[in-house]
């Protein structure tokens, strides 16, 4: 998966946010808290995972920028006469 310049700010950001989540989940878990801690450590990955893989309602205007656009410019041929 390739993520441009906003993908890379946006991960770093949800990151600051999960990585908290994620060590005092993983502390619960240390601390036999079994629920809290494998609760928490889920919810972290999904704060990660979930925004790379669901399409929100602020990703439908780029998909479709991104289709049209790729339908309208065709990609030149290489050119064989060289």
């Amino acid at each position: 998966m390739r993520l441009g310049i906003a993908g890379t700010i946006q991960l770093a950001a949800t990151l600051v946010f999960a990585a908290p989540v994620g060590i005092f989940g993983l502390s619960r878990l240390l601390a036999g808290e079994t629920l809290l801690g494998a609760g928490l450590l889920a919810v972290a990955v999904g704060m990660v995972a979930l925004p790379q893989y669901l399409t929100t309602p602020g990703d439908v205007p780029a998909k479709i920028g991104e289709r049209v656009v790729g339908s309208v410019v065709k990609t030149p041929e290489d050119d064989e006469d060289a």
